[in-house]
């Protein structure tokens, strides 16, 4: 299994490699409390296409604690650019991935090809019930958050697998997600991004709702919106194939220089 040193911590990667040579490679960032497997295979075996995911720190297979701020996340995924000896990429993140990779577009733009933001927003104002409820009554709060994530027509198999893989994250690395995530806010910044933009968002999402992803694609230069009716917050696991076609075509326009920055 890959794993890369960073800042004396051994972080997994899963790594799939099929891309062509002058083809970014496209890094996928989970959401909080989330691993690697929160991407579908669909996704991270994206057909003719390098794709990394990674585990963060104190998530998955990943060693060392969780961090406390999205910057410090950003720092993370830069460093790890760095030991994969990968100068550009893709940045594909989803809820607290998405963030992260707007932190990372905004403070480091020349190591961001191209943006994927699924399910997220310019800012992640967090519920006081979760902030609080991960501290009283850690699994009652996973039980919240998996209520949430999922749309009503979700398969339940899935949903209760969705809801144990958050609650093995241990509280304090799922409280600094959250506390990363309620004090990021870079609305009054989104013009600064120059990368090619691909939003998703879900009709059903209530975590990020619809008009969070509408807000990102009118004030991101070159961006586009594609909207998955019937979404919820986990719309990659929900509706791989819709995500990862998205994905797909945006990162084809990408490769034919179609979506050249602005």
């Amino acid at each position: 299994m890959p794993y890369a040193t960073i800042h004396g911590r051994s972080l997994f990667y899963a790594l799939h490699q099929e891309g062509e040579p002058g083809h970014p490679p496209l890094m996928l960032v989970h959401g909080a409390g989330g691993s690697h497997l929160h991407w579908p295979a669909q996704l991270r075996r994206l057909p003719g296409r390098t794709v990394y995911a990674l585990d963060l720190p104190g998530h998955g297979r990943s060693e060392g604690e969780g961090e406390r701020s999205i910057a410090s996340y950003a720092e993370v995924l830069e460093a790890l650019l760095d030991a994969l000896a990968l100068p550009q990429a893709v940045i594909g993140g989803h809820s607290m991935g998405g963030a992260i990779a707007l932190h990372l577009a905004l403070t480091r733009p020349e190591r961001v090809a191209g943006l994927v933001l699924i399910g997220t927003g310019a800012r992640l104002r967090v519920l006081p019930a979760i902030l609080e409820g991960i501290q009283t009554d850690f699994l009652a709060t996973v039980d919240l958050i998996t209520r949430m994530a999922w749309s009503p027509d979700a398969p339940k198999p899935l949903v209760q697998r969705g809801g144990e893989i958050t609650a093995q994250t241990p509280p304090t690395v799922l409280l600094g997600d959250f506390t990363a995530c309620n004090a990021f806010d870079v609305m009054d910044r989104l013009d600064q991004i120059q990368a090619p933009t691909l939003v998703v968002g879900g009709t059903a999402d209530r975590l990020t709702p619809l008009k969070y992803a509408r807000y990102l694609e009118a004030h991101i230069p070159n961006a586009r919106l594609v909207t998955i009716e019937g979404g919820g917050h986990m719309m990659m696991l929900e509706q791989p194939q819709a995500v990862a076609q998205a994905v797909a075509d945006f990162l084809a326009g990408l490769d034919a220089g179609e979506l050249a920055p602005s």
